[in-house]
Protein backbone atom coordinates (compact mmCIF):
# COMPACT_ATOMS: atom_id res chain seq x y z
CA UNK A 1 0.00 0.00 0.00
CA UNK A 2 2.59 2.58 0.86
CA UNK A 3 4.75 1.39 -2.27
CA UNK A 4 1.67 2.48 -4.63
CA UNK A 5 1.42 5.70 -2.39
CA UNK A 6 5.00 6.58 -2.95
CA UNK A 7 4.96 5.33 -7.11
CA UNK A 8 1.86 7.67 -7.36
CA UNK A 9 3.60 10.67 -5.63
CA UNK A 10 6.75 10.01 -7.70
CA UNK A 11 5.32 10.27 -10.40
CA UNK A 12 3.37 13.18 -9.56
CA UNK A 13 6.12 14.88 -8.66
CA UNK A 14 8.37 13.56 -12.11
CA UNK A 15 5.10 14.97 -13.97
CA UNK A 16 4.93 18.26 -12.25
CA UNK A 17 9.00 18.76 -13.03
CA UNK A 18 8.59 18.22 -16.25
CA UNK A 19 6.01 20.65 -17.02
CA UNK A 20 8.22 23.18 -15.55
CA UNK A 21 11.26 22.57 -18.02
CA UNK A 22 8.52 22.48 -20.55
CA UNK A 23 7.20 26.13 -19.82
CA UNK A 24 11.14 27.40 -18.99
CA UNK A 25 11.73 26.13 -22.21
CA UNK A 26 8.96 27.77 -23.61
CA UNK A 27 9.54 31.41 -22.01
CA UNK A 28 12.86 31.23 -22.92
CA UNK A 29 12.21 30.31 -26.45
CA UNK A 30 9.76 33.37 -26.70
CA UNK A 31 12.12 35.87 -25.24
CA UNK A 32 14.95 35.04 -27.87
CA UNK A 33 12.57 35.12 -30.21
CA UNK A 34 11.31 38.84 -29.77
CA UNK A 35 14.98 39.95 -29.06
CA UNK A 36 16.48 38.45 -32.32
CA UNK A 37 13.29 39.59 -33.91
CA UNK A 38 14.14 43.34 -32.40
CA UNK A 39 17.68 43.09 -33.20
CA UNK A 40 16.93 42.26 -36.86
CA UNK A 41 14.76 45.29 -37.11
CA UNK A 42 16.95 47.81 -36.33
CA UNK A 43 20.12 46.27 -38.87
CA UNK A 44 17.56 46.71 -41.26
CA UNK A 45 15.82 49.58 -40.62
CA UNK A 46 18.14 52.59 -43.39
CA UNK A 47 17.12 55.77 -44.33
CA UNK A 48 17.98 55.46 -47.87
CA UNK A 49 16.91 52.25 -49.37
CA UNK A 50 13.53 51.18 -49.08
CA UNK A 51 10.99 48.32 -50.38
CA UNK A 52 7.64 49.90 -51.43
CA UNK A 53 5.77 47.23 -52.78
CA UNK A 54 5.98 43.46 -53.98
CA UNK A 55 4.31 41.37 -56.05
CA UNK A 56 4.93 37.64 -56.67
CA UNK A 57 4.62 36.63 -59.95
CA UNK A 58 5.20 32.99 -59.23
CA UNK A 59 7.04 30.54 -56.54
CA UNK A 60 10.56 32.73 -56.74
CA UNK A 61 9.66 35.19 -58.98
CA UNK A 62 9.36 38.73 -57.86
CA UNK A 63 8.33 42.46 -59.17
CA UNK A 64 9.25 45.28 -55.97
CA UNK A 65 9.04 48.43 -56.10
CA UNK A 66 11.98 49.63 -54.38
CA UNK A 67 13.44 53.24 -53.25
CA UNK A 68 17.34 54.05 -53.36
CA UNK A 69 18.11 57.60 -52.20
CA UNK A 70 14.65 59.80 -54.15
CA UNK A 71 14.84 57.40 -56.90
CA UNK A 72 11.96 55.13 -57.73
CA UNK A 73 12.78 51.95 -59.27
CA UNK A 74 11.11 48.32 -60.49
CA UNK A 75 13.44 45.17 -60.19
CA UNK A 76 12.30 42.02 -61.00
CA UNK A 77 13.60 39.28 -58.04
CA UNK A 78 13.80 35.70 -59.29
CA UNK A 79 15.99 33.12 -57.99
CA UNK A 80 19.70 33.81 -58.23
CA UNK A 81 19.52 37.30 -60.56
CA UNK A 82 18.03 40.71 -59.96
CA UNK A 83 17.10 42.86 -62.91
CA UNK A 84 16.12 46.52 -62.99
CA UNK A 85 13.12 46.96 -65.36
CA UNK A 86 12.70 50.60 -65.25
CA UNK A 87 13.20 54.29 -63.16
CA UNK A 88 9.62 54.95 -62.08
CA UNK A 89 9.05 58.93 -61.69
CA UNK A 90 7.79 59.54 -57.88
CA UNK A 91 4.36 61.16 -59.10
CA UNK A 92 3.56 58.34 -60.96
CA UNK A 93 3.34 55.99 -57.69
CA UNK A 94 0.48 55.52 -55.57
CA UNK A 95 2.44 56.17 -51.98
CA UNK A 96 -0.72 55.84 -49.14
CA UNK A 97 -1.13 53.97 -46.64
CA UNK A 98 -2.72 50.55 -47.22
CA UNK A 99 -4.84 49.07 -44.51
CA UNK A 100 -2.58 45.95 -44.36
CA UNK A 101 0.61 48.18 -44.24
CA UNK A 102 3.24 49.66 -41.85
CA UNK A 103 0.27 51.94 -39.66
CA UNK A 104 -2.30 49.00 -39.08
CA UNK A 105 -2.06 46.60 -36.07
CA UNK A 106 -2.30 43.14 -35.66
CA UNK A 107 -5.46 43.51 -33.57
CA UNK A 108 -6.65 46.07 -35.78
CA UNK A 109 -6.27 43.53 -38.91
CA UNK A 110 -7.44 40.25 -37.32
CA UNK A 111 -10.81 42.42 -36.08
CA UNK A 112 -11.56 43.24 -39.82
CA UNK A 113 -10.74 39.76 -40.87
CA UNK A 114 -13.19 38.19 -38.26
CA UNK A 115 -15.84 41.08 -39.04
CA UNK A 116 -15.27 39.95 -42.85
CA UNK A 117 -14.80 43.46 -44.15
CA UNK A 118 -10.83 43.06 -44.87
CA UNK A 119 -10.96 42.36 -48.60
CA UNK A 120 -12.77 45.71 -49.86
CA UNK A 121 -13.11 46.61 -53.56
CA UNK A 122 -11.97 49.91 -54.52
CA UNK A 123 -15.46 50.97 -54.61
CA UNK A 124 -15.96 50.79 -50.69
CA UNK A 125 -18.12 47.34 -51.19
CA UNK A 126 -17.17 44.17 -49.19
CA UNK A 127 -16.45 41.52 -51.99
Amino acid sequence: MILTVSDRMDSYVQFLTVLVIFVFVLVITWWVTKWTAGYQKSKNVGANIELIEAMRLSNNKYVQIIRVGQKYLAVAVCKDTVTMLAEIPGEDLCLSQGEGSKGSSFRDILTKVQKGNFLEKEDGRDK
